[in-house]
């Protein structure tokens, strides 16, 4: 952990623990075998609180791991249970901010596929309605900002699927700046995906009380090529 930069916490109590996810971490133990954020948060937990044995620590949703930004993590199974009911039932609010190429055929819109995933590649495509194995998938999104070449796009998701966003952009002829996996073309090597988990909205799995978790993009291009104010001002009230 010490190659890592340190933990951002943006919110926690006795039930929940949320954080501002690193880029580059996967959300849980992969193939690689490199430092996941579950693995990391829990041996926090155990040092901050001087816990013996294993640190329970459920995971509530995923984000792929070039994407940074909120995340919340349920620090009893209670909590956990609950917050995966708000997730099925559309209670739980994702929005996103994304760099993309181009200019989107509208200044919102909303954006509705079917999408299939290639278990064996890891790659998703849109398929035709009806394809067996595929699932719907629906995002609003809202230009916030343009330069000549690249668009500043806030995300709201209204389903979670696999590489979802980055799909669904492309489709419409808008491919992430960086994107590595779905935009080769326009990206070049070593680019950094641009795209972030500024805001997760839910009821506390307790109290009931609405949570909100915002996280800003740092200030490393293209994040930089529009002012901090207009990331936090969307963060706090989306546009979608």
């Amino acid at each position: 952990m010490s190659d890592l930069q340190p933990l951002s916490i943006l919110y926690e109590d006795n039930h929940l623990l949320g954080v501002e996810k690193m880029i580059n971490v996967p959300t849980q133990a992969d193939a690689s075998g490199d430092m996941d954020m579950l693995s990391i948060l829990k041996e926090d937990i155990k040092v901050r609180f001087s816990k013996p044995g294993n640190v329970y620590l459920g995971l509530v949703h995923r984000l792929d791991r070039p994407v940074g930004g909120a995340m919340i993590f349920a620090k009893t199974s209670k909590a956990a249970s609950r917050l995966s009911d708000a997730v099925r039932t559309r209670k739980f609010e994702k929005t996103y901010m994304a760099v993309v190429h181009g200019t989107p055929p509208a200044k919102q819109g909303r954006l509705t596929h079917t999408l299939l995933k290639n278990e064996k590649t890891n790659i998703v495509s849109v398929v035709p309605e009806g394809t067996p194995g595929g699932k719907n998938a629906i995002l609003d999104y809202y230009v916030l900002g343009q330069t000549d070449k690249l668009s500043l796009v806030q995300v709201v998701l209204h389903t979670g699927r696999s590489h979802q966003i980055r799909v669904q952009c492309l489709a419409m002829g808008c491919p992430l700046y960086g994107d590595q996996k779905y935009g080769v073309e326009l990206n070049k090597p070593g680019q950094q995906l641009a795209l972030w988990s500024v805001s997760v909205g839910f009821p506390h799995p307790v109290t009931k009380e609405h949570v909100q978790l915002i996280s800003i993009p740092p200030r490393d291009f293209p994040w930089s090529e529009w002012p901090e104010p207009l990331y936090k001002s969307a963060a706090n009230q989306p546009f979608v």
